[in-house]
């Protein structure tokens, strides 16, 4: 299938595959979109080989992920703690010099530029945490999906629904080591979709009525 992405040039595209952002270079309209990882992966008899490596791919992006959000917290209260810093040394300034020198400097231009500093400061480390929250719903909706595929069988114990006894299902037991971030994403996601609010949970499936 023909895709538009550029030509000859390095771009980042979601992989057809497996569904994660992978780089690509593209040198024809007729280049497959996908990713190296993911080439073995083609031809319905590979279905289950590709489904358990994919669960062991978004398992490793999932926790790069979360690193990363932990890095970027840590760099917001990083920055928070600079500008609270900076701004002391200031009102100090501003309070030994107010008798004359800094006349001029007083009050108001105190506080222009601590609205700055920290108005400037606030915008990246929100910006920052936005797309680190974009990245995990990304990847948490993927694993949500994969959970409606591979879970117990209320009408058959000790089976996933895939069919697999649940010590079998090499899906089912990757999935579990994660199952309570994934419900605990869930619930906070259907909350928001109930209350009309932006959410990440696949369109489709909020449409059904959630997770089956």
């Amino acid at each position: 299938m023909p895709h538009d992405h550029p030509l000859h040039v390095d771009v980042q595209v979601q992989c057809h595959c497996c569904r994660t952002p992978q780089p690509f270079r593209f040198t024809s309209p007729t280049d497959q979109v996908v990713c190296p990882f993911c080439r073995n992966h083609l031809g319905s008899e590979k279905a289950e080989r590709r489904d358990r490596e994919h669960v062991s791919l978004w398992g490793q992006v999932f926790s790069d992920e979360r690193e990363a959000h932990a890095a970027d917290t840590a760099k917001a209260a990083a920055d928070a703690a600079t500008a609270a810093a900076l701004v002391a040394g200031l009102e100090s300034r501003v309070a030994a010099l107010s008798a004359g020198v800094l006349t001029q400097f007083d009050g108001t231009a105190s506080g222009g530029v601590r609205a700055e500093l920290e108005g400037e400061l606030v915008k990246r480390a929100e910006r920052r945490t936005e797309l680190a929250d974009r990245r995990t719903d990304r990847l948490m909706s993927a694993l949500w999906r994969l959970r409606l595929l591979h879970r117990d069988d209320e009408k058959r114990a000790g089976h996933c629904v895939c069919g697999k006894h649940s010590v079998q299902c090499a899906e089912g037991i990757i999935l579990e080591q994660e199952r309570q971030a994934i419900e605990e994403w869930e619930g906070k996601n259907a909350a928001l979709a109930r209350a009309g609010k932006r959410h990440a949970l696949p369109t489709d499936q909020t449409e059904a009525g959630g997770r089956r």
